[in-house]
């Protein structure tokens, strides 16, 4: 009956992955514990613990570094204010501590200097450095 044991530990360890996005390391160790729930059944407790061991090592080792790859979002798969990070803006009306405005693609936004101080005029291309609320900090 220790193979219901690991099984209750396989399910738990799933449901901990559920909750915990981004890490991936909860899911190799619940397929880890599932493998040592067959070995148990199959063979018996040292089977099992045998088991568990050597498939935590190799899923935590092959498949957690696949899935950590996959995580990284490239810049084109961005959206919303996200995605205007680093694109080219027209300045409209002039762009200082007090703001100013600024086109990025067909729309216009509010901005601001990213550099404290920095004042930028009327058609100068600028780079969006961050989207700050419904602001644009931008710097030449």
């Amino acid at each position: 009956m220790s193979w219901v044991v690991w099984l209750v530990v396989a399910v738990a360890l799933a449901i901990g992955e559920i909750f915990t996005p981004g890490m991936f390391f909860l899911g190799p160790v619940a397929l880890a514990a599932g493998a040592g729930a067959v070995a148990a059944a199959l063979g018996g407790t040292l089977a099992a613990v045998i088991t568990f061991l050597v498939c935590t090592g190799l899923s935590l080792g092959y498949l957690r570094p696949i899935a950590r790859a996959h995580l990284h979002v490239p810049a084109l798969a961005r959206t919303g204010a996200a995605a205007l990070v680093g694109r080219k803006a027209i300045v409209t009306r002039r762009v200082d501590a007090g703001g100013g405005r600024v086109k990025i693609g067909g729309e216009e936004w509010s901005a601001r200097p990213f550099m404290d101080g920095a004042v930028i005029e009327v058609g100068a291309a600028v780079d969006v450095v961050e989207i700050s609320g419904a602001t644009a900090l931008v710097m030449e």
